[in-house]
């Protein structure tokens, strides 16, 4: 009877543990709930795969440390016929082994995956196909399109409704052409932001006469959202703007767009806010 109630007790981790699995079916949980999908980018797939197998093995130790820790309890538990303390250990070496190695190997593990998705995440592409400078500024965007000498400067999010709807049109758009090389170079004019695409599940902060680079290839064609990630003043919540990857062609016909209104040349550090830091140089002394 006794060893049939510990069978009872014992199956019950495996229970839970093969419903998390069989529960895993679905899109959202194959995911590990991030938004947007795989092959988004040439990054994205890695990110997901760190982040769902790293669940799973954390879930796993997890699965593993209530089962020891419910069976000990029942097991070991005090019974009517018994008083007194029950039978002292001290020094299980081979038990202390294991609980001393087992979570350094873990920890070990996520540093070299992480070091390693990192590390190709952030290689330099040498000659992209695509040169793009951010700035950030409070509370809204500007894009410059290196190569085609055009520029976009955005406005802040205006907000249509009493319940914070914004109007999105209106948010500055970003134009990728899908499976090209891609740079950005991002930059602040006056405090920290954080530039985050977050379907494109990375972003990079922007620090005042610090630039930042950001490389990858979009893959999919499709309409996304970015926003500032970072708190940056009042109006951070709306500090957002639109991404358009499109077609080659559909990309050359923004490009013309843009010439056709007359947004040609770059926008630079010349109206930043912060002309007396380091590396800023004030263009009126310039002219002075």
């Amino acid at each position: 009877m006794r060893r049939n109630r510990r069978l009872r007790w014992a199956a019950i981790p495996i229970a839970v543990a093969v419903s998390v699995i069989l529960a895993g079916c679905t899109q959202a949980q194959l995911q590990g709930y991030l938004p947007g999908e795989r092959d988004l980018t040439n990054h994205t797939d890695s990110v997901v795969s760190l982040w769902v197998n790293s669940w799973i093995v954390l879930l796993g130790v997890g699965v593993i440390t209530w089962g020891l820790i419910i069976w000990a309890a029942v097991v070991y538990r005090r019974r009517k016929n018994h008083s007194g303390l029950p039978v002292q250990l001290r020094y299980n070496l081979p038990i202390e082994v294991f609980y001393t190695l087992l979570p350094l190997i873990l920890v070990l593990g996520f540093f070299a995956f992480t070091a390693r998705d990192q590390a190709s995440i952030e290689a330099p592409i040498a000659e992209p196909d695509v040169e793009i400078e951010v700035w950030g500024k409070q509370w809204s965007w500007d894009f410059n399109y290196v190569q085609e000498d055009v520029y976009e400067a955005g406005i802040q999010g205006q907000e249509t409704d009493p319940d914070g709807t914004v109007a999105m049109e209106e948010l500055p758009t970003l134009y990728l052409p899908v499976n090209q090389t891609v740079e950005i170079k991002i930059e602040s004019r006056d405090v920290a932001h954080s530039f985050w695409i977050v379907d494109f599940l990375y972003k990079k902060d922007l620090y005042p006469s610090q630039p930042n680079y950001m490389y990858f290839i979009p893959q999919k064609e499709g309409s996304y959202v970015g926003k500032c990630a970072e708190l940056c003043g009042e109006y951070h919540s709306l500090m957002l703007f639109n991404v358009e990857v499109v077609s080659q062609e559909e990309y050359d016909d923004y490009i013309q767009s843009l010439r056709d209104a007359g947004q040609e040349g770059q926008l630079g550090e010349d109206v930043s806010r912060n002309l007396n830091l380091p590396n800023v140089e004030d263009s009126e002394n310039e002219e002075e």
